[in-house]
């Protein structure tokens, strides 16, 4: 009981202070990350520090994402319930329950089956439902999957993936990272009929997108 209060105090000085405090205001990206236990989806030896503001390693090469980048990427996307939402690069699974809190139908996909399996195992532990997990390579979906009325890409880019833009419905958004290898920008795509509007939101750092319209290893 301790500790669950213990965190529910570090939650919410996590969402004050690193989320709202930045501008972020979406209510319902905020109640989503007061609610959802960050500590389920770190390693355990790291659960002290999983509403630090920072990033920490998973395993397999991969983080879970700063507090504030999930918060802004998620608001980017301007989320509803009933909104079909599609995540490539799955992790812990962290992205994909502050999604699902929301409301959206979420689809998220995982090249690593290690990270697959994991993530569906801490979704289990924090008792978020109405995710699909798929094992395969994010840029590999057919158009048939789509339309998403919003993508959140957690890896990094050169370019803005033409697969992916081709599963985003009509007035969908898609957030990525687009950049090189070392440093990107996090990048926002809003799609009104055959016209891609772009708008930039400051520098990031993320893993590079392995596949046809990302590198081709780590």
């Amino acid at each position: 009981m301790k500790e669950d209060i213990w965190y529910t105090a570090l939650r919410n000085r996590m969402v004050d202070g690193q989320i709202a405090a930045r501008g972020i205001s979406d209510p319902a990206v905020l109640d989503a990350m007061r609610r959802l236990p960050r500590h389920l989806f770190v390693p355990e030896n790291l659960r002290d520090s999983a509403y630090d503001d920072c990033p920490l390693p998973i395993g397999y090469g991969a983080t879970i994402s700063q507090p504030y980048i999930v918060g802004l990427m998620t608001a980017l996307i301007e989320p509803k319930p009933g909104d079909r939402v599609l995540e490539v690069g799955t992790g812990s699974g962290y992205q994909a329950a502050i999604l699902a809190l929301i409301g959206c139908r979420v689809t998220t996909v995982e090249r690593i089956p290690e990270l697959a399996d994991l993530a569906q195992e801490n979704l289990k532990q924090a008792d978020v439902e109405d995710i699909t997990v798929i094992t395969k390579n994010g840029t590999a979906l057919p158009k048939s999957e789509g339309p998403f009325d919003g993508i959140i890409t957690t890896a990094a880019a050169p370019d803005v993936p033409t697969s992916l833009t081709a599963l985003l419905a009509d007035d969908g958004r898609m957030v990525l990272p687009v950049g090189d290898r070392d440093l990107q920008v996090l990048t926002c795509i809003h799609k009104t009929g055959d016209k891609l509007t772009v708008s930039h939101h400051g520098a990031v750092r993320f893993v590079p997108l392995i596949g046809a319209e990302g590198w081709t290893q780590i």
